[in-house]
C-alpha cells in the first residue's frame, strides 16, 4: 500500500470515527477526494471502505434523518471499533510496535490532524478522544525512520553516514531497504547493502546525520519470502538480558507484565495512591529503559541501579533547558 493510499485510509477512518452523526457521502467527497471526478470517486470509496472493512473497521451505514428516505451516511462507532483485551505474543507484540510507529509516522500524523481540521472548519461536531481507542502509546524517535519508512514504500534506495557498534570511523552505505524492525529495544533497517553486496541490518540510533532517498521509486524488489524481524534476529547482535526489578501500578503497564517472569500483587509502592505489583523480568536493559518512560509515574524500578539511572538520565534530559548539557551549562 503507498503512502498517499495509507493517509487517504487513514482520513477515512479518523473522519468516520470522530463524528457523532452519519457522514454523508457529498461531504465526504469534499473532504476526502475532492480532486476526483465522479466517477473516480465512487470506485475509491467503495474501494476504501472494502478494504477498511477488510481490516475489521465496522462501517455502519443509516439513514440521515429518520423521517426522511434521503442519501445515507456512514459512520464508525467506537464502542464497536475498540479493541477488546488481548494477549500477544512477543513477536506479535513486535508487529504492533512497527504499526504504532506508522501511526506516529510524520506524513499520517499531518494526515490526522488535516481531516479534523477541516471539520472543525466546517462546525461539524467531532469527538477527538475516539481517537484514543486507535493510538498506539509505544514511542520510536530515531530521526532517520521516515526516511528508511517512505524508501520501503517507494523501493527506493538510501544513501547514509554509519557507525558500528564499538567502532568510532563513520562510513558512507547505501542500502535497498527492505523493511524496519524493533527488535531488543531498538529499531533496525533491513536490506541489501549495494557496497556490500549482501543482506545486512543497520540499527537507526548509529545513522549519523540525515538519511538520504536516491535515484528513482521502484529501484528494486524484495526477495519473495522476506521475513524482516527474522533476518533482524538473525543479522543484529544478540541482546544482553539482565534481571530487573519494576514495579507497577495495578491495572497498568500490560505489555510488562505479559513479558514478566514473576509477578506479585500488592506490595509498597513509592505512593499509596493506587496498590502496586511488583515485576521481575529479564530484557534488555536498554530497550526496558526506553519502554519504562512511557509509562510515567505508573512504574518505578527498584533493580538494578543502572536501570534506574538511565531511565532517570532520560527523564532529566527531557526536564533539561535547551542548551543544557549534563554536567553544566553549554
Amino acid at each position: 500500500m503507498n503512502v498517499r493510499k495509507s493517509e487517504r485510509l487513514l482520513n477515512l477512518l479518523i473522519m468516520l470515527l470522530v463524528q457523532r452523526h452519519f457522514v454523508p457521502k457529498e461531504r465526504i467527497r469534499a473532504l476526502l477526494y475532492a480532486d476526483s471526478s465522479t466517477d473516480a470517486f465512487e470506485k475509491m470509496f467503495e474501494r476504501d471502505k472494502e478494504e477498511l472493512r477488510s481490516l475489521g473497521v465496522p462501517i455502519e451505514v443509516g439513514q440521515m434523518d429518520a423521517y426522511f428516505d434521503d442519501e445515507p451516511g456512514y459512520r464508525i462507532r467506537p464502542d464497536e471499533f475498540a479493541l477488546p483485551d488481548i494477549d500477544l505474543e512477543p513477536d506479535e507484540a513486535a508487529i504492533i510496535g512497527l504499526a504504532t510507529k506508522v501511526w506516529e509516522h510524520a506524513r499520517l500524523a499531518e494526515a490526522t490532524t488535516d481531516v479534523v481540521r477541516k471539520l472543525t472548519a466546517l462546525g461539524v461536531p467531532v469527538d477527538v478522544s475516539a481517537l484514543d481507542i486507535v493510538q498506539p502509546r509505544l514511542s520510536a524517535d530515531e530521526p532517520a525512520f521516515d526516511v528508511f519508512f517512505e524508501a520501503v514504500q517507494e523501493r527506493s534506495a538510501v544513501e547514509f553516514d554509519y557507525v558500528r557498534s564499538g567502532q568510532s570511523e563513520v562510513t558512507s552505505r547505501r542500502l535497498h531497504p527492505w523493511g524496519v524492525a524493533r527488535y531488543s529495544g531498538r529499531w533496525y533497517v533491513v536490506g541489501h547493502d549495494l557496497e556490500r553486496d549482501a543482506e545486512r541490518v543497520f540499527r537507526l540510533s548509529r545513522v549519523q546525520g540525515p538519511a538520504r532517498k536516491v535515484g528513482q521509486p521502484g529501484a528494486y524488489d524484495v526477495p519473495p519470502g522476506t521475513d524482516v524481524s527474522e533476518v533482524a534476529r538473525r543479522l543484529a547482535p544478540a541482546p544482553i538480558s539482565e534481571r530487573a526489578v519494576v514495579l507497577a501500578r495495578a491495572g497498568t503497564g500490560l505489555p510488562l507484565r505479559r513479558q514478566a517472569a514473576e509477578i506479585t500483587p500488592s506490595v509498597v509502592g513509592p505512593d499509596d495512591r493506587t496498590a502496586w505489583d511488583r515485576l521481575v523480568t529479564n530484557r534488555s536493559s536498554t530497550g526496558l529503559a526506553d519502554e519504562l518512560l512511557g509509562y510515567g509515574a505508573d512504574v518505578y524500578v527498584e533493580e538494578p541501579a543502572s536501570l534506574r539511572a538511565a531511565v532517570i538520565e532520560r527523564l532529566s534530559a527531557v526536564a533539561r533547558p535547551t542548551g543544557e548539557e549534563s554536567g553544566g551549562a553549554a
